[in-house]
């Protein structure tokens, strides 16, 4: 069934990486399957649960795990979770906190936005976030005096999208914050392939997505501490009961711990740096064009190509390359969040063989065309070089290139 034509809906041809927003992953034959076949039976749900647990535990060393709507649903919970510990009582009284330590302390460069605010996920569950430092700098110090009476927990976010340097690490923060007697959650939404590390760093609670780099359905995965999974289960029995988890978000997670037990990382990574370099040859000479390959920025076993572009040579900015590769149908999206500084990335693990060609195809032809004959008009769209006009007719003659006119 060709779900884009049924529906009127555009393709994407996802060289931006397991986003949200363009549907997270594609989902591997072997979980389909668990998933289809669950759909069609009826389980005792305590007795699923302890499955998993054991399953997830297993895969990450930890003492326990539990699946959750999703990872942000995950970092909610376990901030209840360490509020209310498993006093039922406390459990039916959330989101109102009295008489709870309610307060959970974060570095200030820890506080992003993934598509929403992590310190609204802290506030869901009625707690208080409490940052600490500048952007660019937390010390041990400013860490350790922000805990007090009032501390639930300590959040510890690991992405691309926290500050990288001028923090507290994840060593030293666990090593402050179990001083104080205080637990450490890790929000790890796209660090799959890092739990077991992240686990053994002594986090408390680490919160990973299963529909990311484990490529499974739209599910989250906690695991740690056997007391603190406990109660973040029981959050079913309130707040939790909004982002309950069905049968096949859990049977998808257990297949993709399967599937991903089962692969060979080294040999995958490979896969991934062959597309890369592909994908750097063949934007090799353009002009105002400079690639690279870089590795991810938390360790992961996987890389991007990345595109500087000089407007004065190239004849357009990062931007408005961004722009022209998503306008259309395919619409090609690669990983826009540097443009302002002049580069974007590639990121292709997602792209079969034939969509890489097409992720190529499109954005030789953007480069040809401003090197070809609108060098001289265009520049840089957010700051007023591009005229208008430009864009369409320039979009335009890419459709028209790419449909062999």
């Amino acid at each position: 069934m060709d779900l884009q034509e049924k529906y009127g809906l555009t393709r994407i041809i996802n060289a931006n990486g397991k986003m949200t927003a363009l549907a997270n992953a594609r989902v591997l034959p072997e979980i389909k399957d668990v998933v289809y076949e669950s759909l069609d039976h009826f389980f005792d749900m305590n007795e699923l649960n302890e499955v998993v647990s054991r399953r997830i535990a297993a895969f990450t060393g930890a003492e326990a795990g539990f699946v959750t709507a999703c990872a942000a649903a995950g970092i909610t919970l376990a901030v209840a979770a360490a509020m209310t510990g498993k006093d039922l009582g406390k459990v039916a009284q959330l989101p109102d906190t009295t008489g709870m330590k309610n307060e959970v302390v974060l570095q200030k460069g820890h506080a992003v936005n993934f598509g929403a605010p992590v310190t609204q996920m802290i506030r869901l569950a009625g707690a208080k976030p409490v940052e600490v430092g500048s952007v660019n700098g937390t010390a041990p110090a400013m860490l350790a005096a922000a805990i007090n009476e009032n501390t639930a927990a300590m959040l510890f976010v690991v992405s691309h999208h926290t500050v990288h340097y001028g923090g507290v690490p994840l060593v030293d923060a666990v090593r402050i914050a179990h001083a104080k007697g205080v637990p450490v959650i890790v929000d790890g939404a796209a660090q799959s392939f890092l739990l077991r590390k992240i686990v053994a760093a002594g986090a408390d609670v680490v919160v990973c997505s299963g529909h990311k780099y484990l490529a499974g359905t739209v599910a989250g995965m906690a695991c740690g501490r056997k007391d603190l999974i406990e109660a973040m289960a029981l959050q079913n029995q309130g707040i939790g009961r909004t982002m309950k988890v069905g049968k096949e978000g859990i049977f998808g997670l257990l297949a993709a711990l399967e599937a991903r037990a089962a692969l060979d990382v080294e040999a995958w990574s490979e896969e991934i740096r062959a597309k890369v370099a592909k994908v750097r040859a063949a934007l090799e000479g353009i002009p105002g064009v400079r690639t690279e390959t870089v590795e991810d920025v938390n360790g992961n076993p996987f890389c991007r190509a990345r595109v500087h572009v000089d407007p004065r040579m190239a004849g357009l900015d990062a931007y408005a390359v961004v722009k022209l590769a998503a306008r259309g149908n395919p619409s090609v999206r690669v990983r826009p969040h540097h443009v302002d500084e002049g580069y974007f990335d590639v990121d292709v693990v997602e792209l079969t063989g034939e969509e890489l060609e097409l992720v190529i195809a499109r954005l030789q032809g953007i480069f040809g065309r401003a090197g070809q004959d609108i060098a001289s008009a265009a520049g840089n769209s957010k700051t007023g070089n591009l005229k208008p006009g430009l864009i369409e007719p320039w979009f335009s003659w890419l459709e028209s290139r790419e449909a062999g006119n």
